[in-house]
């Protein structure tokens, strides 16, 4: 069975130092050379999702939805847990946070970027609602800056500035 939680990538060479792709699933290595896959909280990938370059054919709003969407899938902190985001992720956060309001004894293994955690219904609930503002938040400064663009007052820079807070670089310690 695939592991969902970590990510097909290409490297630049050999070393295994820089991340050059990101793939949806594995490749055929006939067809792609130094492939690899690292976990979502690996440096370098961190790294590649900062640094990457955006796409000089799209438009103005086609390159502020790409943010936003990369935004949104770059994780948040709640209380000292690092939290994923992508989209698979916020799809099963919200399952976990029915079964918490479902049962309210509910309890899980819960994994976080920095391994598993067992929680409770109160901080299954915590999470999602953080993970639910975290996604609204990016939705919200991507509508801020479409508008920007329909009065004529967007500027590139703007599209470095303003997103909610994301985890940090270094993932924090693992939950005690």
């Amino acid at each position: 069975m695939e592991d969902k939680s970590r990510i097909n990538v290409m490297f630049s060479d050999e070393t295994q130092t820089k991340i050059v792709a990101v793939f949806s699933c594995p490749q055929d290595e006939g067809n792609y050379a130094n492939l690899g896959v690292v976990e979502p909280q690996d440096q370098r990938y961190l790294t590649y999702m900062l640094e990457s370059p955006v796409d000089p054919q799209l438009s103005p709003s086609q390159i502020i939805a790409s943010e936003r969407y990369r935004r949104e899938g770059l994780g948040i902190v709640v209380g000292s847990m690092a939290i994923e985001t992508s989209r698979d992720s916020q799809a099963l956060i919200a399952s976990t946070g029915l079964s918490a309001i479902l049962d309210p004894e509910y309890r899980c293994n819960f994994k976080t970027l920095n391994g598993f955690v067992e929680i409770g219904a109160e901080q299954i609930l915590a999470i999602a609602k953080a993970v639910r503002a975290h996604v609204q938040a990016c939705f919200d400064r991507e509508l801020e800056l479409l508008r920007a663009i329909e009065v004529g007052s967007y500027t590139d820079e703007m599209l470095k500035e303003g997103w909610p807070d994301s985890v940090p670089a270094t993932p924090v310690s693992a939950p005690q």
